[in-house]
Protein backbone atom coordinates (compact mmCIF):
# COMPACT_ATOMS: atom_id res chain seq x y z
CA UNK A 1 0.00 0.00 0.00
CA UNK A 2 1.21 3.52 -0.76
CA UNK A 3 2.96 5.17 2.17
CA UNK A 4 0.91 7.91 3.85
CA UNK A 5 3.61 10.52 3.28
CA UNK A 6 3.42 9.90 -0.47
CA UNK A 7 0.01 11.59 -0.49
CA UNK A 8 1.31 14.81 1.04
CA UNK A 9 4.96 15.17 -0.03
CA UNK A 10 5.73 18.76 -1.03
CA UNK A 11 7.44 19.46 -4.33
CA UNK A 12 10.73 21.36 -4.08
CA UNK A 13 12.89 22.98 -6.75
CA UNK A 14 15.55 20.76 -8.34
CA UNK A 15 14.41 17.66 -6.43
CA UNK A 16 13.60 14.27 -7.97
CA UNK A 17 10.28 12.49 -7.42
CA UNK A 18 8.55 9.25 -8.22
CA UNK A 19 4.99 10.25 -9.16
CA UNK A 20 2.40 7.51 -9.52
CA UNK A 21 -1.36 7.09 -9.45
CA UNK A 22 -4.20 4.82 -10.51
CA UNK A 23 -7.91 5.01 -11.22
CA UNK A 24 -10.39 5.32 -8.35
CA UNK A 25 -11.92 1.90 -8.89
CA UNK A 26 -8.95 0.14 -10.54
CA UNK A 27 -10.83 0.27 -13.84
CA UNK A 28 -9.20 1.15 -17.15
CA UNK A 29 -7.13 4.29 -17.43
CA UNK A 30 -6.38 3.51 -21.08
CA UNK A 31 -8.91 1.81 -23.36
CA UNK A 32 -7.10 2.14 -26.69
CA UNK A 33 -3.92 3.27 -28.43
CA UNK A 34 -5.17 6.84 -28.75
CA UNK A 35 -5.65 7.14 -24.99
CA UNK A 36 -1.96 6.45 -24.36
CA UNK A 37 -0.96 9.00 -26.97
CA UNK A 38 -3.34 11.60 -25.56
CA UNK A 39 -2.03 11.03 -22.01
CA UNK A 40 1.55 11.72 -23.16
CA UNK A 41 0.42 14.73 -25.17
CA UNK A 42 -1.32 16.27 -22.16
CA UNK A 43 1.61 15.42 -19.90
CA UNK A 44 3.81 17.44 -22.21
CA UNK A 45 1.29 20.28 -22.46
CA UNK A 46 0.71 20.76 -18.75
CA UNK A 47 3.94 19.66 -17.06
CA UNK A 48 7.10 20.09 -19.11
CA UNK A 49 7.36 23.82 -18.39
CA UNK A 50 7.56 22.94 -14.69
CA UNK A 51 9.23 19.53 -14.45
CA UNK A 52 11.66 17.41 -16.43
CA UNK A 53 10.62 13.87 -17.33
CA UNK A 54 13.27 11.16 -16.90
CA UNK A 55 11.22 7.96 -17.14
CA UNK A 56 7.61 6.86 -17.45
CA UNK A 57 5.41 3.81 -17.80
CA UNK A 58 1.69 3.77 -18.63
CA UNK A 59 -0.23 0.62 -17.72
CA UNK A 60 -3.84 -0.52 -17.82
CA UNK A 61 -5.10 1.32 -14.75
CA UNK A 62 -2.12 3.32 -13.48
CA UNK A 63 1.09 5.13 -14.41
CA UNK A 64 4.57 5.90 -13.08
CA UNK A 65 6.80 8.91 -13.69
CA UNK A 66 10.27 9.91 -12.57
CA UNK A 67 10.58 13.68 -12.65
CA UNK A 68 12.80 16.52 -11.51
CA UNK A 69 11.20 19.82 -10.55
CA UNK A 70 12.68 22.80 -12.38
CA UNK A 71 14.25 25.75 -10.52
CA UNK A 72 11.76 28.09 -8.84
CA UNK A 73 12.72 31.05 -11.04
CA UNK A 74 12.11 29.04 -14.22
CA UNK A 75 8.78 27.71 -12.96
CA UNK A 76 7.44 31.16 -12.11
CA UNK A 77 8.71 32.71 -15.34
CA UNK A 78 7.00 29.97 -17.35
CA UNK A 79 3.77 30.36 -15.39
CA UNK A 80 3.76 34.11 -16.03
CA UNK A 81 4.42 33.55 -19.75
CA UNK A 82 1.53 31.09 -19.92
CA UNK A 83 -0.85 33.47 -18.19
CA UNK A 84 0.15 36.36 -20.43
CA UNK A 85 -0.36 34.19 -23.54
CA UNK A 86 -3.70 32.74 -22.37
CA UNK A 87 -5.60 35.50 -20.56
CA UNK A 88 -8.94 34.08 -21.71
CA UNK A 89 -8.29 30.70 -20.03
CA UNK A 90 -7.31 31.83 -16.53
CA UNK A 91 -7.96 34.44 -13.90
CA UNK A 92 -5.49 37.27 -14.12
CA UNK A 93 -2.54 37.06 -11.75
CA UNK A 94 0.07 39.73 -11.21
CA UNK A 95 3.79 39.12 -10.95
CA UNK A 96 3.57 39.66 -7.20
CA UNK A 97 0.81 37.07 -6.87
CA UNK A 98 2.85 34.53 -8.82
CA UNK A 99 5.95 35.26 -6.75
CA UNK A 100 3.97 34.43 -3.60
CA UNK A 101 2.95 30.99 -4.84
CA UNK A 102 5.03 28.08 -3.64
CA UNK A 103 6.73 25.71 -6.07
CA UNK A 104 4.74 22.84 -4.61
CA UNK A 105 1.43 24.66 -5.14
CA UNK A 106 2.25 25.46 -8.77
CA UNK A 107 3.46 21.96 -9.68
CA UNK A 108 0.58 20.27 -7.84
CA UNK A 109 -1.90 22.53 -9.64
CA UNK A 110 -0.37 21.64 -13.02
CA UNK A 111 -0.75 17.95 -12.23
CA UNK A 112 -4.37 18.58 -11.24
CA UNK A 113 -5.04 20.36 -14.55
CA UNK A 114 -3.36 17.53 -16.42
CA UNK A 115 -5.49 14.89 -14.70
CA UNK A 116 -8.67 16.89 -15.28
CA UNK A 117 -7.93 17.39 -18.98
CA UNK A 118 -7.26 13.70 -19.54
CA UNK A 119 -10.23 12.56 -17.43
CA UNK A 120 -12.69 14.85 -19.24
CA UNK A 121 -11.65 13.52 -22.65
CA UNK A 122 -11.54 9.89 -21.48
CA UNK A 123 -14.96 10.09 -19.80
CA UNK A 124 -16.51 11.62 -22.89
CA UNK A 125 -15.02 9.00 -25.17
CA UNK A 126 -15.95 6.08 -22.90
CA UNK A 127 -19.39 7.43 -21.95
CA UNK A 128 -18.22 7.50 -18.36
CA UNK A 129 -19.22 9.81 -15.50
CA UNK A 130 -17.32 10.78 -12.36
CA UNK A 131 -13.82 10.98 -10.95
CA UNK A 132 -11.17 8.99 -12.79
CA UNK A 133 -7.98 9.37 -10.74
CA UNK A 134 -7.41 8.71 -7.06
CA UNK A 135 -6.77 11.89 -5.06
CA UNK A 136 -4.43 13.09 -3.88
CA UNK A 137 -1.98 11.63 -6.36
CA UNK A 138 1.13 10.00 -4.92
CA UNK A 139 4.60 11.48 -5.03
CA UNK A 140 7.75 10.20 -3.31
CA UNK A 141 10.91 12.27 -2.91
CA UNK A 142 13.97 10.49 -4.33
CA UNK A 143 16.88 11.76 -2.26
CA UNK A 144 19.67 9.23 -2.83
CA UNK A 145 21.39 9.22 -6.20
CA UNK A 146 22.19 5.51 -5.84
CA UNK A 147 18.43 4.90 -5.95
CA UNK A 148 17.99 6.60 -9.34
CA UNK A 149 18.97 3.54 -11.37
CA UNK A 150 16.77 1.13 -9.43
CA UNK A 151 13.78 3.48 -9.75
CA UNK A 152 14.25 3.77 -13.52
CA UNK A 153 14.45 -0.02 -13.72
CA UNK A 154 11.37 -0.44 -11.54
CA UNK A 155 9.36 1.94 -13.74
CA UNK A 156 10.43 0.22 -16.95
CA UNK A 157 9.96 -3.31 -15.57
CA UNK A 158 6.45 -2.60 -14.27
CA UNK A 159 4.73 -4.40 -17.18
CA UNK A 160 6.57 -7.58 -16.17
CA UNK A 161 5.79 -7.05 -12.49
CA UNK A 162 2.08 -6.95 -13.36
CA UNK A 163 2.21 -9.93 -15.71
CA UNK A 164 1.48 -7.89 -18.84
CA UNK A 165 4.56 -9.14 -20.66
CA UNK A 166 7.69 -11.16 -19.93
CA UNK A 167 9.79 -8.83 -22.11
CA UNK A 168 9.26 -5.38 -20.68
CA UNK A 169 11.92 -3.95 -23.01
CA UNK A 170 9.47 -4.40 -25.88
CA UNK A 171 6.57 -2.72 -24.07
CA UNK A 172 5.31 0.21 -26.15
CA UNK A 173 4.15 2.57 -23.42
CA UNK A 174 7.26 3.06 -21.33
CA UNK A 175 10.24 5.34 -21.88
CA UNK A 176 12.66 2.40 -22.24
CA UNK A 177 12.75 2.30 -26.04
CA UNK A 178 12.50 6.08 -26.43
CA UNK A 179 15.60 6.52 -24.27
CA UNK A 180 17.53 4.39 -26.77
CA UNK A 181 16.42 6.43 -29.79
CA UNK A 182 18.90 8.92 -31.25
CA UNK A 183 16.14 11.39 -32.11
CA UNK A 184 15.57 14.39 -29.88
CA UNK A 185 12.80 14.16 -27.30
CA UNK A 186 11.94 16.05 -24.14
CA UNK A 187 13.02 13.06 -22.07
CA UNK A 188 16.21 13.77 -20.12
CA UNK A 189 17.96 10.89 -21.85
CA UNK A 190 21.54 12.12 -21.72
CA UNK A 191 21.60 12.67 -17.97
CA UNK A 192 19.71 9.43 -17.30
CA UNK A 193 22.14 7.37 -19.39
CA UNK A 194 25.04 8.93 -17.49
CA UNK A 195 23.68 7.36 -14.29
CA UNK A 196 24.22 3.96 -15.93
CA UNK A 197 27.61 4.83 -17.43
CA UNK A 198 26.19 5.05 -20.95
CA UNK A 199 23.92 3.02 -23.21
CA UNK A 200 25.71 -0.28 -22.62
CA UNK A 201 25.39 0.10 -18.87
CA UNK A 202 21.72 0.99 -19.27
CA UNK A 203 21.09 -2.13 -21.36
CA UNK A 204 23.04 -4.38 -19.02
CA UNK A 205 21.25 -3.09 -15.93
CA UNK A 206 17.87 -3.75 -17.54
CA UNK A 207 18.94 -7.21 -18.65
CA UNK A 208 19.72 -8.28 -15.08
CA UNK A 209 16.99 -9.76 -12.91
CA UNK A 210 16.83 -6.90 -10.42
CA UNK A 211 14.38 -7.06 -7.54
CA UNK A 212 11.65 -4.62 -6.56
CA UNK A 213 12.44 -4.36 -2.85
CA UNK A 214 12.42 -0.56 -2.85
CA UNK A 215 8.86 -0.37 -4.21
CA UNK A 216 7.24 -3.65 -3.18
CA UNK A 217 3.56 -3.18 -2.39
CA UNK A 218 3.50 0.46 -3.45
CA UNK A 219 0.51 0.14 -5.80
CA UNK A 220 -1.95 -1.79 -3.64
Amino acid sequence: MAKTEHYFTQFESNAFYHVYNRTVDKSKLFANHGNYMYFLKKLDEYLTDYVEIYAYCLLGNHFHLMIRVLPEKTIKENLLKYQEANPERILSSSKSQISEKSVSAIVSHQFKKFFQAYAMAFNKQQNRIGTLFQTPFKRALVEKTEYFKSLVYYIHANPKLHGITQDFTAYEWSSYRRILLETNTKLKKTELLEWFGGINGFLEYHEDENDFNHEKGIED
